[in-house]
Order: structure tokens, then sequence, then C-alpha cells
């Protein structure tokens, strides 16, 4: 024993003065009720502090720091202790000692008080867990990837090794509260398949959570969110746990989900009214600023009139008082309410000014586009802005970033770019996916447009640009040789309006893939489709098959983006009658808790195809439905509740005209009457149409414009002939041009036919437009098809003229336009 002592005697003293037992030094810790206690206990014992108890000072001081009410503060005061420092050395020297859950633990914990962006501990304990990553459990390895993220480390490796981790243990994994955290901190790095796969696995496993746990449904969401896929099953099982959990939500929590849904373009009528009525009761609470801001963001756009009137005027006494991140936040708000308080936009926008040089790129964007929407108007801040996306787009090189500051510059009031921007530009072509290229292209479109009227010396070189990135675009979407790779490209496109060039070549593409269509990603592509109005019969029918043969794996809530194409490009698939009673069966026991305004769209696209379920229209045609349907448009954004009202309308006079056997009244007289009242005014094609029509027709009062029908049907140009060809003339009914025209008929509701002579006929003349018709074939959309029918019901004869076929060269003289006239009126050709 002592020559086992001679040889060893560091050893021997480190182990005779190491205490028997930590505990009573952790029971020491656990007594401590401030940050002080800690750090003396800290300095009495750092010589002999083991790897466990240095990981139990984090926990202390972490524990004390939750519980303070001034976050920051607290914070910078213990970072800033010299124990603290004292602490942060320990870790560094007994890292490798300390067990899986203490070494995570105190990587999160240091990551909480880091002052500085690089911290030696923090990436010494990030490089041990790397190291043992592999034995960590799925509980463990859901709060390192929750580190990595607070880094921003996404995309790296070690997150990536993870997300593989994952993927090998998806099949026995049972902890849906750990994998819904890695779905969130790995959702950048996963394929579509493995995507769908943890979608799957998370419907497993959704009823062994505690339907309380509201934190897991929205990180779930928040993984849709992510991932761009809305999912409709798991939005309704997370909402319901939303609205099941109301009471407890706070503001921070409504905040969150009512931003996710708008994201997702996730509608649920039952969650705004009841995060409408919780906010509403938090309004008179709230009255810092920044608690008031997050309030007025998640309100505002869902609020009453009043309510709105009421925010507003509170916002614009604190407007002052905002940083500048607030200032960007309540600006997004003001876009998404549609706001016209010019007083209120100024002062946000005066703040917005001040810290202008802070702003991102995106930021900025953010900025342009809804000081833009908001109709704003300042040189100074406009000339500012300007300066700073120049100065941006000079030193940026990353395609994402220079997309945001080019869109911006392209949207100010002057929307000029040098050869310098335009080389900057072209110099990251080759980089850029197909979003990016088609954001540049539509920059430089209105670019052109600028140029084009200020006669500017740069057209030529632009046009040269946007050649380049037709080619590019080109290129990107003949290359690609995976649907999931293009139907990602795809969905990331933005608005309803696509490059021209592109439009065919995007469908072509789609067709290559389209035995990919499944029940999983059919309703987002018929969406797609239905923005391009491209009529594909092949990518149609695809979906009407899938439809049909998949049906019961669809949710029901998609069956309108499934049939909008149709509807809108007026086209019936081969199986059309089993297409539309199969969609219908889906949906009959869920048309009681479909959100008002989806089921009024839905009937509406319906009728266009000549389909009127009975279900479906006393479901909406009754006095509790258009309650619920009031509510709603209250909280809707003024453009879409106006576009419902519209639908609703239309609605009703389908089925007044086509389903008379329904006996629905027809209930928006007065409605059509306030909307009505500008209609009659004529621009100069018009008026040139009206004076050859008046000569054809032998005289002015034998052509009538802009005549309102029963049922408030606009007309172009109407007349009328007798049994012999003969026009008939109005006499003192006709219109004075520029005026809102009398009713023709005698009453608003009643097809009058008896006030014609016998065997004569009354004959509506309607042009139409580019916007009447599909864009790659002149095939006439569903809108304008169902006017022509209600047109011949209401008893007119019907004549259709495209814009092309008169604009063409056929009919480039007058004369020509007159023999034309003629033959489609009296059936005359001319030899």
């Amino acid at each position: 024993m002592l020559r086992l002592r001679g040889i060893c005697p560091f050893s021997w003293r480190v182990f005779q003065f190491r205490p028997i037992s930590f505990e009573p030094l952790i029971i020491q810790m656990n007594k401590c009720t401030d940050e002080e206690q800690i750090f003396d206990f800290i300095e009495r014992n750092k010589a002999i502090l083991s790897e466990q108890q240095v990981g139990c000072a984090f926990n202390m001081l972490w524990k004390l720091q939750k519980q303070k009410t001034s976050l920051v503060k607290n914070v910078e005061y213990v970072r800033d202790h010299p124990q603290f420092l004292t602490l942060h050395n320990l870790a560094m020297n007994k890292f490798k000692l300390m067990n899986d859950n203490t070494l995570v633990n105190v990587l999160y914990i240091t990551q909480q008080f880091a002052g500085e962006a690089f911290d030696p501990l923090v990436e010494a304990l990030v490089t041990e867990s790397w190291r043992r990553l592999e034995r960590f459990d799925i509980k463990l390895l859901s709060e390192f990837s929750s580190c990595l993220a607070e880094q921003h480390l996404y995309f790296s490796p070690l997150m990536g090794k993870i997300a593989d981790i994952v993927h090998r243990n998806l099949e026995t994994t049972q902890d849906l509260s750990s994998l819904s955290v890695l779905m969130v901190n790995i959702s950048s790095l996963i394929s579509r398949h493995f995507q769908e796969q943890l979608v799957n696995k998370t419907e497993l496993l959704f009823d062994t959570m505690d339907s309380s746990e509201v934190d897991f449904a929205k990180r779930i969401v928040q993984f849709l969110r992510n991932v761009r896929y809305r999912y409709q099953p798991l939005l309704e099982r997370c909402n319901n746990i939303f609205l099941s959990n109301v009471d407890h939500l706070d503001l921070d929590s409504i905040s969150k989900i009512l931003s996710l849904h708008k994201f997702l373009q996730f509608n649920s009528f039952k969650f705004i009214m009841v995060a409408k009525k919780k906010l509403t009761e938090m309004t008179p609470l709230l009255n810092h600023p920044a608690s008031f801001v997050k309030l007025f963001v998640a309100l505002g756009p869902i609020a009453g009139p009043e309510e709105k009137k009421q925010l507003k005027s509170t916002m614009l006494l604190m407007a002052e008082k905002l940083t500048g991140e607030q200032a960007l936040a309540v600006l997004g708000a003001l876009e998404d309410m549609e706001s016209r308080n010019s007083h209120l936009i100024k002062r946000v926008a005066s703040v917005l000014y001040k810290h202008l040089d802070n702003y991102k790129p995106l930021e900025l964007l953010k900025i342009t586009q809804a000081l833009t929407f908001l109709h704003f108007q300042s040189k100074e801040f406009f000339v500012k802005l300007r300066e700073l996306l120049l100065s941006y787009l000079k030193i940026s090189f990353i395609p994402t970033e220079m997309s945001f500051l080019v869109c911006a510059i392209s949207m100010l009031p002057s929307p000029h770019l040098d050869e310098v921007g335009i080389s900057r530009i072209e110099a990251v072509l080759p980089q850029c996916d197909l979003n990016k290229l088609t954001s540049f292209s539509a920059s430089v479109l209105r670019w052109i447009q600028y140029d084009h009227m200020h006669l500017d010396s740069n057209t030529g070189k632009q046009l040269k640009l946007l050649q380049k990135l037709d080619h590019y675009s080109h290129q990107r979407l003949q290359h690609i040789n995976s649907f999931d790779l293009l139907w990602k490209e795809l969905k990331s496109l933005k608005g309803d309006v696509f490059p021209e060039s592109l439009i065919e070549e995007m469908i072509a593409a789609l067709q290559r893939f389209r035995d990919e269509i499944n029940y999983i990603n059919v309703a987002e592509i018929a969406y797609f489709i239905s923005k391009t109005n491209y009529l594909s019969t092949l990518l149609l029918d695809r979906i009407a098959s899938v439809a049909v043969q998949q049906i019961e794996k669809i949710h029901p809530f998609t069956i309108f983006a499934i049939i909008l194409p149709f509807s809108v490009l007026n086209y019936d698939p081969h199986q059309r009658d089993e297409f539309l009673e199969t969609c219908m069966q889906h949906l009959n026991s869920y048309l009681g808790i479909f959100d008002p305004h989806i089921l009024v769209l839905l009937g509406f696209s319906l009728a266009t195809l000549e389909y009127f379920p009975e279900d479906l229209l006393k479901a909406i045609f009754n006095i509790k439905f258009l309650a619920r349907l009031d509510s709603q448009l209250e909280v809707l954004p003024s453009s879409l509740s106006i576009r419902v009202q519209f639908r609703l309308m239309e609605l009703n006079r389908s089925v007044c005209l086509e389903c008379p056997e329904f006996q629905i009244p027809w209930f928006h007289d007065r409605f059509c009457q306030q909307y009505n009242k500008g209609i009659g005014v004529m621009n100069r094609a018009q008026q040139q149409i009206y004076e050859m029509l008046a000569e054809v027709l032998g005289g002015i009062n034998c052509v009538k414009a802009s005549v309102l029908t029963p049922y408030y049907h606009t007309v172009d140009f109407e007349c009328a002939l007798d049994k012999k060809k003969k026009p008939l003339p109005y006499g003192s009914h006709n219109i004075t041009l520029g005026q809102r025209p009398e009713m023709p008929w005698e009453s608003n509701t009643e097809i009058v036919g008896s006030r014609l002579p016998p065997g004569a006929e009354r004959i509506a003349l309607e042009f139409l437009d580019s916007k009447s018709f599909c864009r790659n074939i002149p095939h006439i959309k569903g809108k304008s098809a169902m006017k022509k029918r209600h047109l011949e019901i209401l008893g007119y004869r019907v004549i259709q003229i495209s814009q092309f076929e008169w604009n063409s060269m056929a009919l480039s003289t007058k004369d020509a336009r007159m023999d034309y006239l003629r033959e489609r009126i009296f059936g005359e050709v001319k030899s």
C-alpha cells in the first residue's frame, strides 16, 4: 500500500481530498436563492467541483434566470460576473467527463448566456456532442438539434447527420413531442419521400399526445409551413387542439398560429372567431408598445370595422415610440388590413425612415411592397430607399438577396437600373432557380415598361437581359429530370402572374411527369393549373382520374382546389359526371363544417360547370348559413370579402335562372344596384364599335350600349330584329352615352319576351378580351360561357366576338368590320 502511494502521489492526493459524495454540494446549490449565492459557492468550491456539479451550477443559474422579469438585463449581469467566467472555464476543462444529458444541457444554457458570436465552449460542446451523436436517444437528439438551430446551422453537415439518424430510427420512434422538434429543425434538408414518412408517422402517433399539449401541435404546423406542405388532415387535427385549448392560449401563441395559418392558406373560420374574441378581451390590458404591436398585428387583419378604428387610433398615439422592428410589423399589418389611414401610414413611415439603414434586403422589399400597396408618397423616403437598395446591390452576391433588391428597385417611382446593376444580375443567372429567374424577369419587364414611356436608352440592354433570363428559365425546366424538383420549383413561384414565354414549358414539364400526380399532390397541382389559365386536357384528365380513383384518401376540404381548374377553364373531363358526383359524395357529410366563404366559392365553381347539387345549395341558401357568412365577411380582407359577395350573387343568379325548380329566391337587387352605378361609360374602342353598329343597323336608335338585363348581367350592345331580320328602333328608351342605362325590361327578375313583336329576336353582342379565353387556345373560359347560357335563358341570341378576331388582319379595315358585323347579325355574306 505504501509502495502504491509512493508510485502515484498525485493521484492519491486527488483521491484523498475529493469528497466521498458530491450529493451535499448539489444540495447546497439547490438551496441557493439568487445568483450571488451560486457565484459565492463556485468561488469557494471551484477546486473540487465535479463535472456533474458544474452542470448543476449552470442549471441553477438558468432556473433563476427564467424567474426574472427583465431577462436581457439579468443575462448581462450573469454573463459579466467573474465567477461565471470561472464556471465557463471549469466546463471547458471537464466537458469530456460529462454524461450526455449534462453535456447537451450545458450547451443549451451556455448559448442562452453567450454574448459573442463565437464562444470556444459552445464550439467544444458541439464537437463533443457530434462525436457522441449516435448514442443520443430521441429526446436528447431533439434538444441538441434545437441548440444547432439556435446557431442557424440548419444546412450544416451535423444537422444532416441528425436527419439521417432520425430517418434510420423513424420506424421505432414513439415520442412525438421530441420528433416534432426534430421535424422542424431538419425540415430544410429532407426529401419529399422523407417528408411524407414524417407526416405519416405523425398521423400514427398523434393520438398518443395529450390533447392539452399545444406546443407540439404548433411545431407540427411549423414543420408543414417550413416544407410548404398544406396537408389538410394534420392541419385540421392540430387546429382542433388549438380550439380545445383556446382559453390557455396567450398572445404569442395566437399570433404564431394565425401567422402559420396565413402562410399555409389554411382557413379556419372557427379559430379566427375565437382568436378574435380572445384578442379583443386582451386589448384593454395591453398598453406597452411591444405587447400592443403584437396585438395589432394579430387582431388588426381579423377585427371588425369599429375594432380596427380603435386599434389604429391607439397605434397612432404610440407610433413614435416604435422600434424599427415593430414599425415593420405594423406596416405589414396595415397592408393586410388594406388600410387607407394616411396619418398612421405617414407616422409609421417616419419611424421606418429613421431605421432604414438597419433593414436587411428582404425587409426593404417588404417595406417597398407595403408602401406601394398603401399608396404612400414621399420623394425623400423613396430617394433614400433607392440609394440604399442600389448600395446593397453593388456588394451583394447571393442570388436570393439580389432578387429581393432588384424586385424592390423595380417597384419604386423611377424603377431605373444602370449597366452595373444589369451586369451584376447577369453574373448570378447560372446560380438561380426558377423562382429567382422569374422574379428577375418580372422586375426587368417593369423597367422596360417604364423606360419605354420615358424613351430611355437602356431599353435595348434590358431586352437582352430579358432574353437571357428566358433562356436560363427554359433550360432549367427542360433539364429537370425529377418530379420532386420540378414541383418544388413551381410551388415556389409567387403570385398568379407567370412569364408568358414560360407557361407552355411549365405545362410541358408537368405533362412529362403526369403519372406522378396522386392524392397527396393533386389539389396543389390543380390549383396551380387554375392560376396559369392554360388548358392542358392531359393534366386535367389525369387530375379527374386521380380524384375518382383515390377519393377516399383525399381530404374533403381540398376538393374545391381540385374542381377549380375545370371551372375556370370550362373543361369537362372524359368522366365528367362520375368525377363531379364522386367529389360531391365525398363532401356531403362535411358541408356543415366548411368555412362559409369556401362553400360559396365551391358552389359558384360547380355552377359554372352547370352542376347544381341540391344538398350543397340547401346548405348555402339558408338563413343560418348566411348569418355565419356575414360574420366571416367582417374578418376577411376587404378585397376577398367583396369577391365572395360577388360569387354569392352570381351563384344566386345562376340557380334562379338555371334551376328554378329549387325555388331559391333572388335577394341581390340592392347589392347589384350598389355595384352597378358606374356602368355605361364607354371607352374609345367601344365608341367606335357603337357607331359601326348604328351604321349597320340603320341608326343610333336601333342599338343600345351597356344594357342591364334582369338579374343584372351587363350586355355590351343590344339590338332587336323583327321576323324579317329588320332592326327594331328603341325610340325614347335609348341611353345617353356615359350614363347609367335604365332597365330595358319591365321587371328585373322576370323574363319578358312578350314586349317584342311576334317572331322578333333580341340580340346581345359581347366583345370578349383575352381574359375571357384560355391562354393557349381560343377556348372560352367558365365565367363567359356561363354568361352566354344566362343570356340565352333570358331570351337573347348571343353573339360573342373575340378581340383576337376583331383585331386580326382580316378585319383591319372599317369595311371588313362592317361586313363582319352584318354577317354575324343578319347572316348576310357579301359576295
